[in-house]
């Protein structure tokens, strides 16, 4: 398995980038989906996360309501919407690949097997 982000770039606070996350390999619906970013000084956090069906989601506080994950089975691509953006979304984000046919998206990293390479969004004021 093999992922690619991109789509990030530079924003305006109040502005949107929507993130896509291209999977590579055998079973995309095998896998649940997660975004996850990093800002310098910081811990990776989990952003949002989407399991294996697409039925059920998870958004961090600090995104509810702004951001929308999802997927597209077809294509095998997940999508991160970004709305609303703020100088504080300002990190490297990565989307991540769970082999797992889970009722609840994982949001712990550490349970994630792949990874992409990460996309970095800036958000000026």
């Amino acid at each position: 398995v093999q992922l690619q982000a991109y789509g990030g770039g530079l924003a305006q606070a109040g502005g949107s980038l929507r993130l896509s996350c291209a999977f590579s390999g055998r079973a995309f619906t095998w896998h649940g989906m997660g975004w996850f970013r990093q800002a310098p000084g910081k811990e990776r956090e989990v952003v949002a996360a989407i399991n294996w069906s697409g039925e059920t989601t998870y958004y961090a506080d600090s995104v509810k309501g702004r951001f929308i994950i999802s997927r597209d089975d077809d294509k095998d691509l997940v999508y991160l919407q970004m709305n609303s953006l703020k100088p504080e979304d300002t990190a490297v984000y990565y989307c991540a690949a769970e082999k797992m046919l889970r009722l609840t998206p994982q949001i712990n990293g550490e349970q994630y097997e792949y990874w992409g390479q990460g996309t970095q969004v800036t958000v000026s004021s």
